[in-house]
């Protein structure tokens, strides 16, 4: 029994390390993204724990869709890909973007990005576990590289999507960062699900031009990021927000 249970330990501890290095990793990328004002560590811990609570909160969303009869069509993939999408924003929302912290532009999508690699790090822990148990090593080596390569980033790219589209409305007026909001989250919800449905319905041989096209999406999401960089206070903001 001992013995059973120490394998069992090790497989989660295996799990554990493939699931969340490679999020760290990425991690430590986009946290480089803001280095001229790094956001405080207390923040960035805080939003990655949130992500992993987003698992925890979809898990069971994700099983109602399924016991209400949605086919497996590229609707049920557009309903699960919803779900993570207004999860992940909702709990950023009321626990994090609305902190004193975030006070230029930039933030709102470090913010996204790190509460998706939290929501990638338990979610790709979770993936793993089964094969390693079942002591398929190889496959889950292949499948975490795979995950790292692919998986991890549609969560950051659609997220970052949301915080892009909110960053670039950060000197609007509220109505403004709403619409600027509904459109990021209808753009992240499409291209996840999009992913979701290429990864499951393409043949194996096709499966790297769908990551490819995650890349091309990163290095789109690079450049955007160096454009809200770039954004400056207008005189007005200033002014109406010193008198308060």
């Amino acid at each position: 029994m001992f013995s059973l249970f120490g394998i069992e330990a090790s497989a989660a501890l295996i799990a554990l390390a493939a699931g969340f290095i490679p999020a760290l990793i990425w991690m430590v990328f986009w946290m480089y993204e803001d280095k001229r004002r790094p956001e405080p560590r207390h923040m960035v811990i805080r939003t990655f724990l949130l992500g992993m609570l987003c698992v925890i909160l979809v898990l069971p969303l994700e099983k109602m869709a399924v016991d209400a009869g949605i086919p497996v069509s590229f609707f049920l993939f557009f309903v699960w890909a919803g779900i993570e999408e207004i999860v992940k924003f909702a709990l950023a929302l009321l626990f994090v973007l609305r902190n004193s912290a975030v006070d230029e532009p930039i933030d709102i999508p470090i913010y996204m990005i790190s509460i998706a690699l939290g929501f990638a790090a338990l979610e790709n822990t979770l993936f793993l576990l089964t094969p390693i148990t079942d002591g398929k090593l190889l496959e889950s080596i292949v499948t975490g590289n795979l995950r790292f390569v692919g998986a991890s980033l549609i969560h950051v790219l659609s997220s970052a999507v949301i915080g892009g589209a909110l960053a670039f409305a950060f000197y609007r007026d509220f109505w403004d960062k709403v619409w600027y909001a509904v459109v990021g989250v209808i753009l992240a919800i499409s291209l996840h699900a999009v992913f979701n449905f290429l990864i499951i319905t393409t043949g194996a041989g096709n499966i790297l031009t769908v990551f490819l096209g995650v890349w091309v999406g990163i290095i789109f999401l690079l450049l955007t990021l160096e454009r809200v960089k770039a954004l400056r206070r207008p005189a007005w903001w200033q002014k109406t927000f010193m008198k308060r």
